[in-house]
């Protein structure tokens, strides 16, 4: 690909072009904790080279990407232009419908889509503020939560009309995916995670959806042992790697 030209086509988009051709895209894409992450897609190697070159030189850094750890190949390009890992996330797959299990005394469980948005709004800010302040937010899996909030993606948990945990979720065609499962701090080993993943599970066999999904960081013994608890299955991992 002796014509291979990289252009930069948007603030954070760029096209690999041999003889007018797209044969490779880049995509730098923020999250919600303000953190950039690159996607490339190409066949080639030197085309990924290229593009990669030229997006580590343009933008500021630390850049991040997000890898399926059995996809060797597109790991060890990342590798290759400077990136390391820095965490690990297991994949969780389990079915639904659960054990109905009977929420701690006190506790009222929210359904997916009727959390009041103020209220909802106050804990999700609360919870954030709770996690920056111990193990940092950005510890937590990449996109757990979306902008604007969405009541319509959570199920929550309130006690004496205080909402006190929440669970993130993505209703898909064939699974429901949660981003997200926290309480309080005041109120946490009580149940109420194991109640509102009970709550999301039985949901999602009421909607004739089979299986629900999740990441959790390596790390997390406590969200690990809740969901194998559940009968979740650990099917894959993800990679979170970085250059600085």
């Amino acid at each position: 690909m002796n014509t291979l030209v990289i252009t930069r086509v948007a603030e954070r988009q760029w096209h690999a072009l041999d003889d007018d051709l797209v044969v490779g895209r880049g995509d730098a894409s923020p999250r919600p904790d303000g953190r950039l992450f690159l996607s490339i897609d190409a066949w080639h190697d030197d085309v990924f080279t290229r593009l990669a070159e030229a997006m580590l030189a343009a933008l500021p850094r630390p850049l991040y990407t997000v890898v399926d750890e059995a996809d060797l190949d597109l790991r060890t390009r990342w590798v290759r232009a400077g990136l390391t890992t820095r965490r690990r996330e297991w994949e969780y797959v389990m079915s639904s419908g659960g054990d109905g299990a009977v929420p701690p005394p006190g506790l009222t469980l929210l359904p997916i889509g009727t959390a009041e948005l103020d209220p909802l709004r106050h804990l999700d800010r609360t919870i954030r503020a709770e996690i920056e302040a111990t193990i940092g937010w950005d510890q937590m899996p990449a996109a757990v939560l979306s902008r604007p909030l969405d009541p319509t993606h959570y199920a929550v948990a309130a006690e004496l009309d205080a909402y006190v945990g929440l669970a993130r979720l993505a209703l898909l065609p064939r699974h429901t995916r949660i981003g997200l499962i926290a309480v309080r701090s005041g109120h946490r080993r009580r149940g109420i995670a194991r109640a509102l993943l009970a709550e999301i599970l039985a949901a999602t066999h009421a909607r004739g959806v089979a299986t629900v999904s999740a990441d959790v960081h390596e790390a997390n013994t406590a969200a690990i042992a809740l969901f194998e608890a559940a009968g979740a299955r650990r099917t894959g991992s993800n990679l979170e790697l970085v250059i600085r």
